[in-house]
C-alpha cells in the first residue's frame, strides 16, 4: 500500500507512520518539518499546508491517505490533491454538542460546522472546525472511514495529561512519605482511554481494508478507581488514594482534565457525563483492540525515565499539599 500520512512526526500521526512502514508498506510523511524527525524508513516530503499542493506531489500515486488535521483550508486542499485514494480522517468526540450525552454516531446532536480556520480553538470551535473537516472528506473522496477518538495516552504523549498518573506514582516509589494520592470525584466514574499505539495500529488496518463508516474511537468505558489501580499496577506503585467528591475540588480551583492545577482524567459531573461514557462497541467490532491501562501506565513511565523532557501536566507538589492539608 501507498500510504501518504499528513502528519507524521509527532504523537499519533508519527505512530501511523512507524506501524505502517513496519508492516513494510511504501509511507510518505508530508510536514513542514518542525515537530521532529519522521520515523526510519519513511519518506518525508516537505510541505506547508498553508500552501497549494504543488502539482507534482498532488499528482503521485497514493492507495491511501491518514490525515489528523482540524484546520478546514488544510483538509480541503488535501481532498483536492488526492480524492481517488481510501481516506482516514482523525476527527474527534469534540464533534458532539452534548457533553452529558454519551450517543455516537448517528445518534449524538452535532455541533453546528465550521468551515472557517479560527484560533485559537477551544473545544466547541475545534469539534466545529472538526465536523467541517469531516464533510469535506465524506464529499470529496472515493471513500473514507472517520474516527473520532477522545482521550488519546501513551509515551510520547505531547500534552502530559495521562502522564501526570505515572509521574504520580514514580513519586510514591521514590518516597513513601507521598503514598497519600489525590484521587478525583467519585471511584465509579466513567473514563475512557485509549493507547496511541492501538489507536495507530487501528487506523492502518481500516486503511488497508478499505473500511467506510464513522466510529467513536474509544476504549472500554471503565470505573476510575479500576483506571487508577491499573495505572499503580503498572507503575509497582502501592498508593493510598485519598478521593475527593466535585465540589471539593471546585472549592479548592481545581481545574478538570489537563493543564495547570488540574487533576487529569477528572470530569465534573454531571455535566460531562456522556464525554467519558461512548460506545465502544462498533469500533470493537470493526478491529480496534485496546490493551491494559496498567501496561500502558508502565510504558509511560518507562518513557519518564528515559525522557527528562517529557511532558507533564497537573498539580503540582505544593497544591497537591495544600489541597489534602499536608501543607
Amino acid at each position: 500500500m501507498r500510504l501518504l500520512v499528513l502528519g507524521g512526526s509527532a504523537f499519533l500521526s508519527r505512530a501511523v507512520a512507524a506501524e505502517a512502514v513496519a508492516r513494510g508498506h511504501h509511507v510518505t510523511a508530508v510536514n513542514r518539518g518542525r515537530s521532529g524527525p519522521v520515523p526510519d524508513g519513511v519518506r518525508h516530503l516537505r510541505l506547508d499546508r498553508a500552501d497549494p499542493v504543488p502539482v507534482d506531489v498532488a499528482a503521485e500515486d497514493v492507495d491511501a491517505v491518514v490525515d489528523v488535521s482540524g484546520t478546514p483550508s488544510h483538509v480541503r486542499r488535501a481532498v483536492a490533491a488526492w480524492p481517488g485514494a481510501h481516506w482516514v480522517l482523525v476527527s474527534t468526540i469534540n464533534v458532539y454538542a452534548d457533553d452529558a450525552d454519551p450517543a455516537g454516531p448517528g445518534a449524538g446532536r452535532l455541533r453546528d460546522p465550521e468551515p472557517a480556520d479560527v484560533g485559537p480553538a477551544g473545544p466547541e470551535t475545534y469539534g466545529a472546525m472538526k465536523i467541517a473537516c469531516e464533510q469535506l472528506v465524506r464529499d470529496g473522496v472515493a471513500s473514507a472511514a472517520v474516527v473520532r477518538p477522545g482521550l488519546i495516552v501513551g509515551p510520547g504523549d505531547p500534552t502530559g495529561r495521562f502522564a501526570y498518573w505515572p509521574a504520580r506514582m514514580r513519586r510514591v516509589l521514590e518516597d513513601p512519605r507521598s503514598a497519600d494520592v489525590l484521587a478525583p470525584g467519585r471511584p465509579a466514574d466513567p473514563v475512557q482511554v485509549l493507547d496511541v499505539r492501538d489507536l495507530a495500529t487501528w487506523i492502518v488496518d481500516l486503511a488497508e481494508r478499505r473500511t467506510v463508516g464513522t466510529y467513536d474511537a474509544v476504549g472500554p468505558v471503565t470505573p476510575l478507581g479500576e483506571v487508577l489501580d491499573g495505572v499503580a499496577r503498572g507503575c509497582g506503585a502501592s498508593p493510598r488514594w485519598r478521593w475527593l467528591d466535585d465540589a471539593t475540588l471546585v472549592a479548592h480551583d481545581v481545574r478538570p482534565w489537563a493543564g495547570e492545577r488540574s487533576v487529569p482524567l477528572w470530569l465534573p459531573r454531571p455535566r460531562y457525563d456522556g464525554l467519558a461514557a461512548h460506545d465502544a462497541a462498533p469500533a470493537l467490532a470493526a478491529g480496534l483492540r485496546p490493551r491494559s491501562v496498567q501496561d500502558t501506565a508502565r510504558d509511560v513511565l518507562a518513557w519518564l525515565r528515559a525522557d527528562p523532557t517529557a511532558s507533564v501536566t497537573g498539580l503540582t507538589v505544593e497544591q497537591e499539599d495544600e489541597i489534602l492539608g499536608r501543607a
